[in-house]
Order: C-alpha cells, then structure tokens, then sequence
C-alpha cells in the first residue's frame, strides 16, 4: 500500500503535519497503536486543554540547541493557531501568564484537527503498531505493521516522549531515531512532581492539601507560581516549571512571601509598639501548620517587643530563604513532558527532515526541545508539525 507521507503518532504534532501535508494534495495516513487519537490532548490541562500561550518565544523552551526551535515557532505562531480556534468558534479563557484554555472541552481542539484532516483525506490507523522500518532506495521507507505492510516516500516520526505511559507513551521514537544512525540525548521527566527525603516527607506530609504563592529559584532559573504540598512531596506549577532545571542532589531556594520584606515589616511592627506574638503576625501572612513547621527552631512564641534582631531574621529567613534538597521526582507516571531527545543537531530547523536520512523528519515532543508549563509544549507540535507539512 503506498502512501506519499506516513506520519507514525496520532497526537497534536503528528494531526497538524498531516493537515498541511494533506492541503498539498499529498496522499498521507497517519499511523497510531492506541485506540483513539489525540489521547493527550484530551486529558491536556485538566480536560480543558492548554493549547497554547498569548506569549510566546525561544526562552521558553529547553534544549541542547537553544536557537532551533525559533524558525518554527516564528513561521506557525500562537496566532495563527488561534486564527483556528476563532475559525471554528471554539469558546477559549485567559488564565495566568497568558495561558489559553477551552472554555468547555479539550474535545473541541481534538474534534477540530480531526475534521481538517478529513477534509483533505487523511487516512488515520489507529490500534496499528509498527513492528519494523526500513529504508527502501527505491520508494522511501517500508512499514511493517500489525495491520499491514504499508510504503511511503516521506517518512514522519511523531510519536512524542515518556510521559504518561499508561495512554501509551513509549521509546519507540528515540529507538527509530538510533536505527538510522541519529543521535539521541538521555531523556528524563520534566514538568513533573518533585519527591522528598524520608526526613524531610515525613515532616511535611501533614501540609497534604496546602498550596501558597511562592518564588522558587534553582541556580540562575526562577519562577513566580504556586507550590503545593502532596502525600509524596511538592508540587504545584511552581515545581512543575522548575523540575525542567533542578539536578539530584541540589537544594532549592523557595521565597514564601515573594511580594514582601518581611523583615524589615517585623522590625516596623516591633518599632511601632506591636506586643502580639511573633507566630500570631506571621500566622497573618501563611497558614499556621506551615508555619510551625518551617519555624521548628525559632521562638516564635515570643511577642515582638522581645525579639531581637537576630531572631526576627531567622524567622524571616526560614519563611523567604527555604532551603529544601528534592529526593527525585514521581518520573514519567507523572511527568507532563519529556526532556532530551533527538538531537535537534541532526535536523533541519526549516523541514525538519534528518540531515542524515533523507525523508525521516521528527517532530513534536520526541526532539529535544521541551516546553515551560503554560502552552508552550502544545504551541511546538503545531509549529514544527506545520512546518515539516510544508515539506514531506
């Protein structure tokens, strides 16, 4: 069965690759082993999905190769997907940091790119596994499947990273990738959940629930987000952005009151005459279980008027200046993303076609280009499965 473009991966990068290819009039199937497509964008940003960000640029993204992603993302940007969205009146809202989200349900994005590749003849193969590839001189690449054998000329990998392998995250990307002689960097979760030390997990596992504001630095990387306390750790979006940077064995640095100088707003309170308790302010300001246990070995029963100096610091520093060393993360069960990858070195920035096969291109979340939380991940599979659809 010959086919101009086969793209292995039903997700979001693998869906646009195929669209575009299919408005060239190219005859393209698209190849997936689970039982529907778009699994991930369906459960993507709580069932509303987070398809992409009002603000959007190569700082937001993490790769051996800094400056790859940033042609695609100039040549698809956040707009022209959005002129989509309008296109088929899919209701969207605003969240922080310009995140965007369906007002209703991830089904309408998924229904969308369905729709736009039946309307060009995209055949889609779902419950098809591939079992073996091989580059034919004669006619591209053939295809052993669970299905089929099946022939193409161009030849697209889109089957995204580790995350979530129960909707069926799997290597088989990078494996194809070293087939071919292409390079691959080591992968590991990001945007994932941060685990803590025996210690450390059994003082603060009665904090399970609590979540606060919160400027979380690691090295010269910081974010502004929440932080939240689970049975097994932290997590919350401000672990999740610094879990693309943290490395085993080091210490975060977490402010708790980011937006104030607490202080100097002890001493002025101690200045103007404030005889309340030094855990009463503070109890102002966070909640009290976390207080109790992040000020263990300050007094803080003393009333302001008999702190000193020195202790109004400590207890400043314990509440601004929280140092907390992760044990490992909760890995890819709960992992958003992937980081590393295939070699973005190995790939053309403008076709995305290997460098070293001609016809195989990669795309999406198998590259090593990993995206902040907020968007940025989705935003990369419509750009770089856009532009490859320019080429195959």
């Amino acid at each position: 069965m010959m086919d101009d473009v086969i793209i292995i991966g039903a997700g979001a990068s693998g869906l646009m690759c195929a669209i575009e290819a299919g408005k060239r009039g190219r005859k393209v199937r698209v190849l997936d082993h689970a039982h529907r497509a778009g699994t991930k964008i369906l459960m993507s940003g709580g069932g509303r999905c987070n398809f992409t960000n009002y603000d959007v640029s190569a700082e937001n993204y993490i790769a051996n190769n800094p400056h790859f992603c940033k042609s695609a993302l100039s040549r698809f940007t956040q707009w022209d997907f959005l002129d989509w969205v309008t296109r088929y009146r899919i209701p969207y809202h605003e969240r922080d940091h310009g995140q965007l989200f369906c007002n209703e349900t991830a089904k309408d994005i998924l229904t969308m790119l369905l729709t736009e590749c039946e309307n060009v003849g995209v055949s889609i193969n779902l419950d098809c596994q591939v079992l073996a590839v091989e580059k034919n001189s004669e006619h591209g690449f053939s295809l052993q499947t669970t299905q089929a054998q099946f022939v193409c000329t161009s030849l697209v990998v889109a089957t995204g990273g580790l995350s979530i392998p129960k909707v069926g995250a799997s290597p088989f990307g990078y494996k194809l990738a070293e087939q071919f002689g292409i390079k691959v960097f080591p992968t590991r979760a990001g945007l994932v959940p941060l685990t803590l030390q025996p210690e450390d997990k059994l003082r603060f596992t009665p904090l399970t629930g609590i979540a606060v504001p919160c400027e979380i630095t690691f090295q010269h990387t910081r974010f502004k987000e929440n932080i939240l306390f689970t049975h097994r750790g932290l997590s919350g979006p401000a672990i999740l952005q610094i879990s693309n940077y943290w490395q085993p064995g080091l210490a975060l640095s977490i402010d708790l009151l980011p937006e104030l100088d607490l202080y100097q707003q002890l001493i002025e309170l101690r200045q103007a005459g404030h005889k309340t308790k030094l855990f009463n302010v503070l109890s102002e300001f966070l909640p009290k279980r976390l207080l109790q246990i992040l000020l263990f070995d300050v007094d803080c029963h003393l009333s302001l008027q008999n702190c000193n100096d020195l202790q109004l610091k400590s207890a400043a520093a314990s509440i601004k200046e929280w140092k907390i060393s992760p044990n490992g993360t909760e890995g890819y069960r709960t992992a958003e993303v992937t980081l590393g990858g295939v070699d973005c070195d190995e790939i053309s920035s403008k076709t995305f076609e290997s460098h070293r096969i001609s016809g195989l291109y990669f795309i999406g979340e198998v590259l090593d280009v990993t995206g902040w939380l907020g968007g940025y991940n989705f935003q990369w599979a419509w750009s770089s499965g856009w532009c490859a659809g320019q080429y195959v």
